[in-house]
């Protein structure tokens, strides 16, 4: 029997739950969620600019990164999602997106023509789910161990795509919004910080920004709230490698 293309549905709708809470951090302080004065011009790191100033060189920075890591731990709906991803400005791109407590899709490219997609068993099981005997275990037996190759256009890798390009995942930060005040100075990840809040009713975003080298993002923090979660971005420039699978390693779903 003819194994049937697994749904890309998985990825897409776990990397959804990354990409709101994403959507909602980056917008702190947009005109959408009310505007609020902004703070004296002050001292220390940045000095003379204001909060939405210093998100606006931040996330500026990281969407121009050559190559960065994004880990996050989100939870949507009351279901929790993992993502790792490293990626750079040539496409390359190696990440994983785990949800509840094993389903777990990694996924490959290594240029921007094709992404590879390997599901785990859990994720295999949950996708034939409904499926008659017959057809779960031929995409059992199909898939298990192996990627599963698809343009990177096809609308089905859209969602997971976008986990591979800054410039996609900080696309809704809107440049020049009011209300990002200004925080404290720490660290993240063994990096001088500086912390930018934006209160949103029952729901308190933090942004922290590197104020040594090149302003990048370093984290996102969001407490309360239907979404809540952590974003960090790490390793700025460092090397990706990414090689494609080996042709016995790949689904042939014809």
């Amino acid at each position: 029997m003819r194994a049937p293309a697994p749904a890309p549905s998985r990825p897409r709708a776990r990397r959804t739950a990354v990409a709101a809470l994403l959507c909602a951090a980056v917008a702190a302080g947009a005109a959408a969620c009310g505007p609020s004065s902004e703070e004296a011009k002050p001292a220390g790191p940045f000095a003379g600019l204001t909060g939405s100033e210093i998100a606006d060189k931040a996330f500026a920075a990281t969407a121009a990164a050559t190559s960065l890591t994004v880990e996050a731990d989100t939870t949507s709906e009351g279901e929790r999602t993992k993502a790792h991803f490293s990626f750079d400005g040539t496409g390359k791109c190696v990440g994983t997106l785990t949800t509840g407590a094993a389903a777990t899709t990694e996924v490959l490219r290594v240029d921007k023509k094709n992404v590879y997609l390997r599901f785990d068993e859990t994720s295999l099981n949950e996708q034939a789910e409904g499926e008659s005997p017959e057809v779960r275990e031929a995409m059992l037996k199909t898939l298990r161990g192996r990627w599963v190759e698809m343009p990177a256009s096809d609308p089905d890798a859209k969602d997971v795509v976008s986990m591979c390009d800054a410039k996609e995942l900080l696309g809704d930060f809107e440049k020049g919004a009011s209300g990002v005040a200004r925080g404290e100075e720490t660290t993240v990840g063994g990096q001088k910080a500086l912390a930018l809040t934006e209160p949103d009713g029952g729901v308190t975003r933090t942004v922290y920004v590197a104020t040594e080298g090149t302003p990048y993002v370093l984290k996102i923090v969001t407490k309360g709230g239907d979404e809540p979660g952590t974003i960090a971005f790490a390793q700025y420039g460092k090397p990706v490698t990414a090689k494609a699978p080996a042709a016995k390693d790949i689904a042939d779903l014809d």
